[in-house]
């Protein structure tokens, strides 16, 4: 019912920059809460960053200060700016929310992921 697209990964050399963008698409109500999460090889998925829907944000410890999550309700497209990458930020970066259906059921999507290489 609910389908994420990701797209901004790609190579980037150590100090650069990215841009991550989600965009939701099908049958919902609203969005709430969206999140972005990564996974490095050999690594469990963890969270990067947060926001919900009245703005308010959290940052894994390792990334505050240099990602900053946003969202565009208009557009229901989540972004991750990342600024200052490091390589130890290589990993795959799915987005998640959750949201309303029509009828008022809570759900919960995830994005199949993107990768980000951050090598020289």
């Amino acid at each position: 019912q609910v389908q994420l697209v990701e797209s901004g990964g790609g190579l980037v050399q150590p100090g650069g920059s990215l841009r991550l963008s989600c965009v939701a698409s099908g049958s919902f109500f609203r969005i709430n809460r969206m999140g972005w999460y990564r996974q490095a090889p050999g690594k469990q998925r963890e969270l990067v960053a947060g926001i919900s829907d009245s703005g308010s944000t959290n940052y894994a410890d390792s990334v505050k200060g240099r990602f900053t999550i946003s969202r565009d309700n208009a557009k229901n497209t989540l972004y991750l700016q990342m600024n200052g990458l490091k390589p130890e930020d290589t990993a795959v970066y799915s987005c998640n929310l959750e949201g309303r259906l029509y009828d008022y059921r809570p759900f919960r999507s995830w994005g199949q992921g993107t990768q980000v290489t951050v090598s020289s």
